[in-house]
């Protein structure tokens, strides 16, 4: 197979990144838009929010910047622990005026020791799965691509990017076992196929794509995936036919929930 060369990756800060989701079309959007046109309209007009706000997203977030980009940016981005409550012993609560002020003066995102424990073993099984390692020996992380793709301005965040191995994403989940199940359910292979055809238009190779899966939980398994050729291509072809009524939407300005039409419910 033809080796991609490695492109000029960009490096920005993820709330920079997503800022620009608004001028470029991400596999987020998409998504959104193969799920419902109306929903990536109101994204795009700001009257849905984009991201997530959670705690499970704000371990998934710190586990990503310890696994891929290691502990030195992991301090630079997040705080751990907080000021403790003299009469009980224990930290005072998210939202708490003690609690806000801490934050506020280390201007870092903030875990609590349970959080961080977490992540430690999350980052302890990925350097201790022997393909996985192998997948993050060498590379760069968090690398951005925008390039026009069917017409579109688009952009990815790669979470890893190796010209011989190509594409890695790393994903977390609660219990490996069904892993499979949630990467139809959240659409990982056309996420995947999104990002492989932006990056092909930079470099003209379209790369094999991993996923590495950790859990966020005992016993914190870690297993490494390949998505076929023939799924990839399956869901670039979904991919692009989505993209061409995106492009009808924007000329028409019509927005559609994808429920006009009645439709018949003929099972049990």
């Amino acid at each position: 197979m033809t080796t991609a060369t490695m492109p000029v990756l960009l490096r920005e800060p993820a709330d920079e990144y997503h800022a620009k989701a608004g001028e470029y079309l991400t596999s987020h959007l998409l998504a959104d838009f193969r799920r419902c046109p109306l929903l990536y309209h109101r994204k795009r007009r700001g009257l849905v929010p984009m991201g997530e706000d959670c705690p499970a997203f704000l371990v998934g977030s710190a586990a990503h910047t310890v696994i891929l980009e290691g502990d030195e940016a992991f301090r630079r981005r997040f705080a751990v622990g907080g000021p403790v409550n003299p009469k009980t012993g224990l930290p005072y609560g998210a939202g708490t005026k003690a609690r806000t002020e801490w934050e506020e003066a280390h201007g870092k995102e903030v875990l609590t020791e349970e959080q961080f424990a977490v992540v430690t073993s999350m980052a302890a099984s990925v350097r201790l799965h022997t393909e996985a390692r192998q997948l993050l020996s060498a590379g760069e992380p968090e690398g951005v691509v925008r390039s026009e793709y069917c017409g579109l301005p688009c952009q990815i965040r790669m979470d890893w990017f190796e010209p011989h191995i190509g594409i890695v994403d790393l994903k977390t989940c609660d219990d490996l076992a069904w892993f499979e199940g949630d990467a139809r359910r959240y659409g990982y292979a056309y996420q995947a196929a999104f990002y492989r055809a932006v990056l092909a238009q930079v470099t003209g190779i379209y790369v094999p794509f991993h996923l590495i899966a950790v859990e966020k939980k005992e016993p914190f398994r870690c297993g490494v995936w390949r998505l076929s050729q023939e799924v990839l291509a399956m869901a670039q072809k979904e991919n692009e036919a989505a993209m061409d009524r995106l492009k009808a939407c924007l000329e028409n300005d019509a927005w559609p929930t994808g429920y006009e039409e009645p439709r018949l419910f003929d099972f049990l």
